[in-house]
């Protein structure tokens, strides 16, 4: 199936999308994704193209009939960009390049080019250029076609045209160097993390699946001005702020904002980026924020828990946050676990509603001695 979009001319940030079923239960929000991604990287649709597989082609993963269909639609919109929803090997990346005659991306490219957009932090360029420099090395043959004209366009951002050009031998000492870097800034983020521990003062970290609202709940806490939009990972670096829970000796809280989890979030990222997660794995709770209004809330909830295994947070307690209640006309409070811990909050960041509640969650947990948090089982609700 084709879906042409917009009868515009192509400029440089429009694309061609295309999707493969596979048969996957997750195919129809995955497509969604798709859509979503290509707009937070500032891309717009001129089609879409879908088809259905019973498994990759080895050559080309979509096979010669539909690369066909790819290559005339791309001439007749005059796509500069074609951008698969799955990850492509550098050989089947080669040869669609050459058969659709424009460039060519895959979902992982796509979502490595929004986090070198979005990156502002020295630390969060740093892990980028990593990322992209691992998964471009193996992909650079092939990927310079007209890179010159193109330098500033999707899935080019970040070590650009010269980086890319480099030899074998000098790209990897970048990594070397890149990766010393990251191992200094490492040992910086150790030494905070003990002054904290020293003066006892409680980590909560804010995490949750992309756009689920944890950058907004982050501002409401502590008043500050982190950037907030309805884009996927409009937040990347990881802030970090105090915050002074109420009661009779009122006490300070680190509060920090992270980078939304996704379906099938590159590993190379999860990798790059393992020095700034390291503050979630060594919080002493995860608000667990979860997008109330998703009908896929339960497939985020397990792809978050995902990544937070994968990066040694599984054991950590958490309070799942269940977001946006004011767009399902639910009633803010808290629900607790059949052991009486509290389990989740309702509310809503954008309104308020709900957010004393957390405070309180946040008081009772801070009174509650270690040993007994970790002792005890903190799982997210089945439902809201």
């Amino acid at each position: 199936r084709c879906r042409v979009m917009s009868e515009a001319t192509a400029v440089a940030n429009t694309a061609v999308l295309v999707s493969l079923d596979f048969g996957a239960p997750d195919y129809t929000e995955s497509l969604e994704e798709l859509r979503l991604l290509a707009e937070s990287a500032g891309v717009q649709t001129l089609a879409l193209v879908e088809g259905k597989r019973q498994r990759p082609d080895a050559s080309t993963f979509a096979g010669s009939g539909k690369v066909e269909e790819i290559a005339a639609l791309v001439e007749e919109l005059e796509a500069p960009l074609v951008i698969f929803n799955h990850d492509l090997s550098p050989a089947q990346m080669r040869n669609l390049t050459a058969k659709i005659q424009t460039r060519v991306i895959d979902r992982t490219m796509l979502i490595l080019d929004i986090f070198a957009l979005r990156a502002q932090s020295h630390e969060g360029k740093v892990q980028v250029e990593l990322a992209q420099l691992k998964y471009l090395s193996t992909r650079l043959v092939g990927m310079n076609m007209d890179m010159g004209q193109q330098k500033f366009a999707v899935g080019a951002r970040g070590p650009g045209e010269t980086q890319l050009e480099l030899d074998r031998r000098k790209l990897d000492r970048r990594v070397f160097l890149l990766n010393e870097r990251l191992k200094q800034l490492k040992r910086h983020r150790a030494l905070q993390r003990k002054a904290r521990n020293r003066s006892d003062v409680m980590s909560v970290s804010i995490v949750g699946y992309t756009n689920a609202g944890k950058s907004t709940l982050f501002n409401r806490l502590t008043n500050a001005n982190v950037y907030v939009a309805n884009q996927l990972f409009a937040t990347l670096d990881t802030t970090a702020r105090k915050i002074f829970l109420p009661g009779d000796s009122p006490q300070q809280v680190i509060l920090s904002d992270t980078v939304g989890f996704i379906r099938h979030l590159p590993h190379g990222l999860v990798a790059a980026f393992r020095s700034t997660l390291e503050e979630t794995s060594q919080a002493d709770l995860l608000l667990h924020v979860v997008d109330v209004n998703s009908a896929e809330r339960h497939d985020q909830v397990a792809e978050v828990n995902k990544v937070l295994a994968e990066i040694g947070a599984q054991a950590i307690p958490q309070i799942v946050v269940y977001n946006k209640i004011d767009l399902q006309d639910l009633e803010p409070g808290l629900q607790r676990g059949e052991y009486g811990n509290i389990a989740a909050v309702n509310l809503s960041a954008k309104t308020g509603q709900g957010l004393d509640d957390l405070r309180a969650a946040l008081v009772e947990v801070r009174d509650t001695p270690k040993k007994q948090l970790q002792a005890e089982e903190w799982h997210p609700l089945n439902d809201h």
